[in-house]
Formats: structure tokens, sequence, C-alpha cells
């Protein structure tokens, strides 16, 4: 199934032939340039397709079986056979579809467990730590006492010994494992340690890797977390939202801290847009798909560092990695305008020590269009010579162009 009839149809182009443009702009922006932005994907057209279905005119407060509105028969449905299909996927005992993001999820976690004030222990901002981890222009670190541990300064691992002297030093109420741009495993199980030796409760924020955790590419937090926040795009391919995962003790707390503490109503259409993820992410073809990602990502950074790019940690476990391109005689913020006119997207990062920035970059959308090693090889040299060719990148703009046509994110 195609996406493009959708696009192209009547209805929206009478009705809004400005905004038609727009959407058919953004198409072909996708399907000419690489996506390497680690964050994103290509959700399938059943996803799209939940998303605007009819479901989007429902208001549906509350939870299957307590709506305040009526008319709920079948969203209440909907959601439940989104649940049900998250706690199989990922052996939860109980999941709460309704977040609208991993943001917001990860802001109903904290409501669910902290209160104002209480101290939080989480990777520092500088290390690879999102903006819901502390950062004073967010609710996080505005509300809350954040303290941050780091990474070693020769591997770029996280400091383990760190985390477990800064935990029995400030004795937070909660430690948070979970990173933007850490691209090895987290050891869940020394964290689940840590924050039992201190008391405090284990807040996993597994937004980058739970795609793979979905397709056994990596390990899972569930058994080791108290709750577990993710988002539903980026590796599980789902759309834009959110999602938590926790065992029965929590549930209620978990639930009523997304409805009504956090949030109005659900948005019907995406819930039932991740029924269809969720269900997608169970089959052989998705965990295909996982290890994949992984692949393509290790040989990815294997041909970054041979073209003489700073690959952090070494390498990756995961879809992402951090390189520093200074080797090349370009910042990170001149690199990436450099690759952005040679047709490949992605973003700046922090690197671990110094003030430099780096690129993160992650193969969760090249891997969906059917990109394999062969062209993640090609793509490390072509990265490089985007970056020492300097200008407008014409000449790699040519065959990035040439090799994303022969992988259309939606064939005609």
């Amino acid at each position: 199934m195609s996406v493009t009839p959708v696009l192209e149809a009547d209805v929206l182009r009478r009705q809004d032939p400005e905004l038609a443009d727009i959407l058919l702009g953004e198409l072909d922006r996708q399907a000419t340039t690489l996506q390497l932005v680690a964050a994103e994907n290509f959700t399938s057209p059943a996803v799209l397709a939940a998303l605007g279905s009819p479901l989007a005119n429902k208001y549906a407060e509350g939870y299957p079986g307590a709506r305040h509105h009526g008319g709920c028969e079948m969203v209440d449905v909907a959601e439940r056979l989104a649940v049900e299909r998250a706690r199989s996927l990922f052996g939860a005992a109980h999941a709460n579809v309704q977040s609208h993001s991993g943001s917001s999820a990860v802001l109903a976690a904290y409501a669910a467990l902290l209160r104002p004030g209480d101290t939080v222990l989480a990777m520092g901002l500088h290390f690879g730590g999102h903006l819901t981890h502390g950062s004073p222009a967010n609710f996080s670190g505005r509300w809350f006492d954040f303290v941050g541990y780091g990474v070693e300064a020769e591997s770029g691992l996280i400091d383990h010994e760190q985390v477990r002297t800064l935990a029995r030093t400030h004795r937070p109420k909660a430690v948070v494992c979970g990173s933007i741009s850490y691209p090895r495993h987290i050891d869940y199980a020394f964290f689940r340690e840590v924050a039992d030796e201190v008391g405090a409760y284990l807040i996993a924020d597994a937004a980058h890797p739970i795609g793979l955790v979905a397709g056994g590419a990596a390990p899972s937090p569930v058994p080791y977390a108290d709750i577990v926040c993710a988002t539903t795009h980026k590796v599980l391919r789902g759309p834009r939202g959110g999602m938590l995962l926790c065992g029965d003790e929590l549930a209620e707390r978990v639930d009523r801290a997304v409805f009504p503490f956090t949030q109005g109503g659900a948005q019907m259409h995406t819930i039932a847009a991740k029924a269809v993820a969720f269900g997608e992410a169970a089959t052989p073809a998705f965990t295909a798909y996982a290890h994949q990602v992984v692949a393509n990502a290790r040989v990815l950074a294997r041909g970054l560092a041979e073209e003489g790019l700073v690959v952090v940690t070494g390498g990756t476990d995961t879809h992402l990695l951090t390189v520093d391109p200074a080797p090349l005689g370009v910042d990170g913020r001149t690199a990436r305008g450099r690759l952005a006119a040679a047709g490949m997207v992605l973003d700046c990062c922090a690197l671990p020590h110094g003030d430099a920035r780096g690129l993160r970059l992650g193969t969760a959308a090249l891997t969906t269009q059917g990109m394999g090693e062969t062209e993640m090889a090609r793509l490390a040299v072509l990265f490089a010579g985007a970056l020492r060719e300097g200008g407008d990148g014409k000449r790699t703009r040519e065959e990035v162009r040439d090799l994303a046509g022969r992988f259309p994110p939606y064939p005609r």
C-alpha cells in the first residue's frame, strides 16, 4: 500500500491545495535524502491509516469502561487491544498507552513516584541525559533536585562507580537510567542494585532502545525497573507518542498520573495506531528488522572510524552512534550543515567531555527502507566525503540522491 494516493486525494487538493503541496513536498524530501536522525523512522501505511481514521473524532477522557463521555464502545476496544498487545510484547504486568509523548510519559512517572523537591539521580545532560532528566529549562529541573552521573573519560562508558557513589551520597528518591545518545546497552541489573541499596525507585527511560527490546535485539528494562517510560516511534516504528510499563503494584498510581493528573482526553486515533505498531512489532519480520538495525549501525560505526572520525565508546550496541568530526577539520555544527547540503539529515549532540559538539546518527529509518551492510559501508564513505568536500556538497549530493532513490520509503 502506498501513502501517495492518500496525500494526493482529490479532497485534500480541492479543499486545501496549499497544504497538499506541503505534504507532498515533505514526502519528496524524505524520499530524496537520507534520514539519519536517530529518533526518526518511517512508520507503516497501516499505522498512517489508523492515524487518519475517524477515531480522531472521538473524545475519550478516562479509561476503558470508565469514560467521561458517551459513545466510547469502539474506542474502548481499541485501547484495550493496544494495552494487551503492549503487555504481551514487552512482558509487562501493566501498560498505559495514553501518553502523548515520551516526555509526557516521563512526567507521569515522576508524578506517580515523586514529590516536588525530591532528589533524582540521572545521567547528566552533557553526557547524554534527556531534557526531562533535570534540565533547568524543563519541568524536571524546576520541580526536582537532580544529580547527574557521567561516563568514564577514556572509554565513554557509564561510570558505574560514580553512579554508586552519588547514590550513596545523595540518597535519591528515584534513579533514572536512559539516554538520548549513549550507544551501548545499559546494565539494568546494576541500576536495580544501586536503587535497592539506597531505597530508591528505578525509572528506565527506554525511549531509544524500546524498539530493539521488542525485536529481541537489546536487553529489556521491564524485569528491573519500577516504571519503564518509552516512545512508540523511533525504532518501534509506531506513531509519535509515549507509553509506560510497570507492575501491578504501581498500575493505579501510573494511570492516575497520566489521567487526570497530567493529561485530559486520550488521542484515540494515535492509540489505535500504537496498537497496529505493537502488532507489527510482534512478528518475525520485525525481529529480523531490529537485528538488522544494529548490524547496520555497527558497520556504519566501523566505516566512519576507518574514515578518520572518532566514534564515541568505539562503536555501538544499538541503532545510534555518536561521532566527533574534529579529525576531519570541522566542528559539529559545520559538519551538520555540510551533510545537510549533501542530503544526509542528522543531529548535533554534546560530546561527553569538553565543550565541542558532535554528531548523533541512527540507522532505524535507513533499515526500514531496506538498506543493509553494503549500503552502510558506502554511506560512511559518502559521509566523510561530504565533510571533506565542503561547499555545497554537490558531488556527494548526487550519489546520495541516487542511493535514496533505490530504496524509497513508500514505494508507489
